[in-house]
């Protein structure tokens, strides 16, 4: 069975869109693309290199037509993301110039990937597609990188839906640009009690 880990970059309230760039996703008239630019340092680049190792990704379709465009010229800045399986779920993309493309149309078929041989499997972006691993207990990590920020609008990560789950924290860090960064491992059910007893 394969790990699909979620990466997200994500404001204090929640929000994942376009924080790579002001035309990178201005969907329901969002304003603010590029929103994690002012808080680059070195720090945060060092960990941005260790998520970036090349690995199978599963992304959404729209994240995959933004990524299209623009990685196969530029993987000087992510070493193997040509190279990798690039897994997209859609149901209206059937095929791609980016080599080393695998369209998948359903949940069934993202089970099954998940439960096939392979490399573990991350997610970046694609808020549709996270919303639908969450609800569907099919996220075994998350890597947030949160900014101390409110957008007050956009596509959210915990938007409706997700399941309740509990995770334990594997990794933290805060980069002197104030970004927390945690990775988290599920580990099963949420337990509940009473406090001071």
């Amino acid at each position: 069975m394969r790990k699909i880990t979620v990466l997200s970059f994500i404001s204090l309230d929640g929000v994942m869109q376009a924080p790579g760039g002001p035309e990178e996703d201005t969907s329901g008239g969002f304003k603010y693309g590029g929103w994690v630019a002012p808080y680059g340092d070195e720090v945060g680049g060092k960990v941005m290199q260790k998520l970036m190792k090349p690995t199978d990704l599963l992304l959404g379709r729209k994240t995959f037509e933004i990524w299209a465009n623009y990685w196969p010229e530029h993987a000087d800045n992510w070493q193997g993301i040509n190279e990798v399986t690039k897994y997209v779920l859609s149901k209206t993309m059937k095929n791609s110039d980016w080599k080393n493309s695998v369209f998948l149309e359903n949940l069934s078929d993202i089970k099954k990937l998940k439960n096939s041989k392979g490399s573990d499997i991350k997610v970046w972006g694609s808020s549709k597609l996270v919303q639908l691993l969450l609800k569907n207990d099919l996220v075994d990590e998350l890597w947030l990188l949160i900014y101390p920020l409110t957008l007050g609008q956009g596509k959210k990560l915990f938007a409706d839906g997700a399941i309740p789950t509990a995770y334990t924290l594997v990794e933290s860090i805060v980069i002197p640009s104030g970004v927390i960064i945690v990775n988290y491992k599920r580990i099963g059910e949420v337990r509940t009690g009473t406090i001071g007893t």
